[in-house]
């Protein structure tokens, strides 16, 4: 080293005040202060998110998106309730008091569980849907994906926030329904998990449309002209032997009807086709959708375009 060059003493430390590098120029000489302050400060950086591994990174994006519904809480969450409760007053004790019973149970219990199955797939995939649509236009979408976060921590992170805000939504309902009289609680365990592996499944479907989507319209397609007729032709308030051919056999297909009737079941303890099949429809679509955004994010696919 050149003796004219000062010698610099500019050592990063670790959190146990351990030397882990000197800062210095390509050519061998001590770096400037203000470059060696820049380099202890993105050592530091990296090295928390190696001793974290990213989850903490996680975490905070869980809680942005967590702060963004809940500082709408009255569209986000209070409207849907209310909405759904004044559906349940008019169609359950209306209709109710002419149908009576359908499959030996009161029509106000029947039509509980696919009023909370249509909150929890609107609102599930709308949270994930809209949030990384609208960070994709703006362009701040392209900071998250510099960070050190997987696509797999990505995931959770967006979902995440998604899965509570429409386990809220149909947590609400489901207590106000028992405090108006409905009687759900058939298996409370199977419900639980019907709500949480529908909710994922379209929460991670909305992340795949939000990044697949290259307007607003785009989105707004699918809970518009997709969700929203399977799901009021999902048997939400009737039962499937109710309809007259071919209209019976037609709604088989329908993916929303094993979905609403899997809730119906654990809830009432009646379904009109196999609860084993809508278990694993479910469990497929999150595998499926799943794969496909970790594959989306990965490659970075419609987001750095």
């Amino acid at each position: 080293m050149n003796s004219s060059h000062p010698t610099y003493a500019g050592n990063l430390q670790s959190e146990g005040d351990q030397t882990i590098a000197t800062s210095r120029t390509d050519d061998g000489a001590p770096a400037p202060a203000a470059e060696a302050a820049a380099r202890r400060h993105i050592a530091a950086v990296e090295r928390r998110a190696l001793g974290n591994r990213g989850w903490r990174g996680t975490w905070m994006l869980f809680r942005r998106e967590l702060a963004r519904f809940m500082k709408v809480a009255g569209q986000t969450i209070v409207s849907p309730v209310l909405t759904t409760i004044l559906w349940f007053i008019v169609f359950g004790y209306s209709l109710g008091s002419r149908l009576d019973e359908i499959q030996g149970i009161p029509y106000v219990d029947f039509l509980v569980p696919g009023l909370i199955m249509l909150n929890l797939i609107n609102n599930s995939f709308l949270n994930t849907g809209f949030s990384l649509f609208i960070s994709k236009i703006h362009g701040s979408v392209v900071d998250v994906l510099l960070t050190p976060l997987t696509p797999l921590q990505l995931i959770i992170g967006y979902t995440a926030a998604s899965l509570l805000r429409a386990l809220i939504i149909g947590g609400l309902i489901w207590l106000v329904a028992g405090l108006m009289g409905a009687s759900t609680l058939h298996n409370p365990a199977f419900t639980l998990t019907f709500m949480i592996l529908t909710s994922l499944a379209f929460a991670l479907f909305g992340l795949v449309v939000s990044i697949l989507a290259e307007d607003f319209d785009h989105i707004n397609l699918f809970p518009s002209f997709l969700l929203m007729p399977l799901t009021f032709l999902g048997g939400v308030f009737y039962s499937l032997e109710m309809l007259p051919p071919p209209w019976d056999s037609i709604s088989l297909v329908n993916p929303i009807l094993y979905m609403v009737n899997g809730l119906r079941y654990g809830m009432t303890g009646v379904s009109d086709v196999p609860v084993g099949f809508g278990l694993l429809l479910v469990a497929g679509s999150v595998a499926v959708f799943g794969a496909t955004a970790a594959y989306l994010l990965a490659t970075g696919k419609k987001l750095r375009e």
